[in-house]
């Protein structure tokens, strides 16, 4: 997994969404400190970039190198490069020990962990009472009813070469593993959803499009799901090269408290 968003990191910083920021002041109301975030799998830092608004500290950590090398800088981010071999124990350090974490947040990402390891890492070191997780995701764009049938073609054409626990984006998160209790914004199998508007150029619509893992992922085996020919025709069905559309991303998010505590 690691290998793989390595490969992606230059596209990531222009392709994809940013996130509103009406969502980082939901997420602060919920928590009763506002001292430290740690924001998981922080990729380029989009997510940390906004949830830094709201709290004094945030460890943005993420276990691809190249992914922190694009990571948007601010005096109150950390970021720190955490390996698939790092101990539980050093990483319960890193983020500030037992029970020292407001809010965690998971940006599109939670579905490539260990589920069952990083909870018990976040059952440890989030703050009790008053602190809480939030996770989310998006499916890919909606962009017009004459454009989408062909990018839906073409999606379904990826599918052989997602990684399998994409499946869990696929089904909006409603079969994602979440031991947490609600704090009124969705819970485990109901999440709630979202909308994210982003103005995007074809340049930008084709970066998204070559930074999936499962386009890499066929290129790796000599499938090219994204030939030139196809390209053009989005291009024209687009509007051209110069036209910028405002898209939609249908996003769903789950955010919880450590079992039998109060918020």
């Amino acid at each position: 997994i690691a290998e793989l968003f390595n490969n992606q990191a230059r596209f990531y910083s222009d392709a994809w969404p940013t996130y509103p920021g009406e969502w980082f002041s939901m997420l602060a109301q919920h928590t009763t400190r506002h001292s430290l975030a740690w924001d998981v799998g922080t990729g380029n830092g989009q997510a940390a970039i906004g949830v830094v608004e709201h709290y004094k500290k945030v460890i943005a950590t993420d276990v691809s190198k190249d992914q922190l090398s694009h990571a948007q800088k601010h005096p109150r981010i950390q970021y720190i490069h955490t390996p698939l071999s790092m101990s539980d124990e050093e990483l319960v350090s890193i983020v500030g020990g037992e029970h020292s974490v407001d809010l965690i947040i998971v940006a599109a990402t939670v579905h490539w962990f260990d589920l069952p390891r990083f909870y018990s890492i976040v059952n440890r070191v989030l703050r009790r009472p008053g602190g809480i997780i939030a996770v989310w995701a998006y499916e890919l764009m909606n962009v017009s009813p004459e454009f989408d049938p062909k990018f839906k073609s073409f999606l379904d054409s990826t599918l052989p070469y997602w990684h399998p626990n994409i499946k869990f984006v696929f089904n909006g998160y409603k079969t994602l593993p979440f031991p947490f209790e609600s704090v009124g914004l969705g819970l485990e199998n109901e999440p709630i959803e979202v909308e994210i508007q982003k103005d995007i150029s074809f340049d930008g619509f084709l970066g998204l499009l070559k930074s999936l893992s499962a386009i890499n992922t066929a290129n790796e085996k000599g499938v090219d799901l994204l030939p030139q020919k196809l390209v053009e025709e989005f291009e024209v069905e687009w509007g051209g090269p110069k036209l910028v559309r405002r898209v939609i991303f249908k996003a769903f998010m789950l955010v919880g408290k450590v079992k039998n505590t109060k918020i």
